[in-house]
């Protein structure tokens, strides 16, 4: 077990260089964040189906920005392929989010950095900051849970060089029964994180492996150049020609709670908010990403707010019972006031036209 969770962490390790060497910063950070903008998760049980298809988004607000360099927040640099359109939900279970961003098809198969790659970043620590994803001052040397404690920052990375359009991908049997966050599939791995530095599998870290890690996400892409609908293997790839107009999706989920026991996964509640961001690598020109190919939608948290949504449905439900049962109980009072104003009219008309005999003849 030991030489493969060595080998699944060297295999995951050159992408993760490229993420590192992404966060060599030339100056001094500067950061000009839209505080107006959020995100809604509304309540939608039995909305969406992880495919990586957007057509059961359709009605869902989401958010629509621009993306800039996340290290040099410069709108003349910005990705020119388009937008990126976040949206999430819950299901009073899990948690949904669909990304969704213009761009020419890319997709060379095996080297995940000549693919387009998306991460999502939560805070867990109370200190832990968008920049440098979590913030810790601490170097690879010394970042552990004690000198870092309170900058730790929920990571889902999706690199697409090895997996399959509308398949799912992240947590796995094998991989999570290792106790670890890795994805032998498909390159949706759970990490967590101190700094740019100090970032590793759920259930792994300097201070040794906890076999109680787990990757709890699930998730699948798409593009919409794809002809086809009823399903990819993995002979098919590269799934369409090269440099086709269109968009991608990656849509993905996780519980909304876990049961990490490491700091290293975020929880969410219902009715409560959290923060998020968002990261989105391109192989501009076919060159494989770094640097440059990593984007993001804002240049701080973005505020994700997760709607009770249930119980304003039962409230909803309760009052449109009420109103019904309202309804009935007057309909029936004013048949029942009909139903005795015409027996008592009948009965009377009745005596009436009936002749007068007296008892003695009876």
């Amino acid at each position: 077990m030991l030489l493969r969770l060595l080998l699944l962490l060297s295999v995951l390790g050159s992408s993760w260089i490229g993420w590192v060497n992404s966060h060599q910063e030339s100056g001094e950070w500067s950061c000009e964040s839209d505080e107006e903008i959020r995100i809604e998760a509304e309540f939608k049980p039995g909305f969406i189906t992880l495919d990586g298809h957007a057509d059961d988004w359709k009605d869902i607000d989401g958010l629509d920005s621009s993306l800039l360099p996340a290290l040099d927040p410069d709108d003349d640099k910005k990705y020119t392929g388009g937008k990126m359109t976040v949206k999430a939900l819950h299901d009073g279970n899990d948690m949904f989010f669909l990304l969704q961003v213009d761009g020419n098809y890319a997709y060379t198969k095996g080297d995940n950095k000549k693919c387009p790659s998306v991460a999502l970043m939560f805070p867990i620590g109370d200190e832990a900051t968008y920049h440098n994803m979590g913030g810790c001052k601490e170097g690879t040397g010394t970042c552990n849970r004690k000198t870092c404690k309170g900058h730790e920052v929920d990571i889902m990375h999706f690199s697409i060089g090895n997996a399959i359009p509308g398949r799912l991908y992240g947590g796995n049997p094998l991989d999570n029964g290792e106790g670890n966050g890795g994805d032998r599939f498909g390159h949706l791995v759970d990490l967590y994180s101190w700094n740019p530095h100090c970032r590793y599998l759920d259930g792994t870290g300097p201070s040794g492996n906890d076999s109680s890690g787990q990757n709890n996400w699930k998730g699948a892409w798409w593009h919409s150049s794809f002809n086809v609908h009823s399903g990819f293997v993995e002979e098919d790839s590269p799934y369409t020609s090269d440099s086709q107009k269109g968009t991608y999706f990656f849509e993905f989920s996780r519980p909304l709670r876990t049961m990490d026991r490491l700091q290293q996964d975020a929880q969410f509640t219902i009715g409560g908010s959290s923060k998020m961001a968002v990261a989105f690598w391109y192989p501009v020109d076919g060159n494989s990403w770094h640097g440059s190919g990593h984007y993001s939608v804002n240049c701080d948290w973005i505020p994700l707010d997760i709607s009770p949504g249930s119980s304003m449905l039962k409230a909803s439900t309760t009052g449109s019972s009420g109103d019904v049962a309202s309804a009935f109980a007057l309909l029936f009072s004013v048949v029942s006031i009909c139903l005795s104003v015409f027996v008592g009219y009948r009965a009377a008309t009745r005596s009436r036209n009936e002749p007068y005999e007296a008892v003695g003849n009876l």
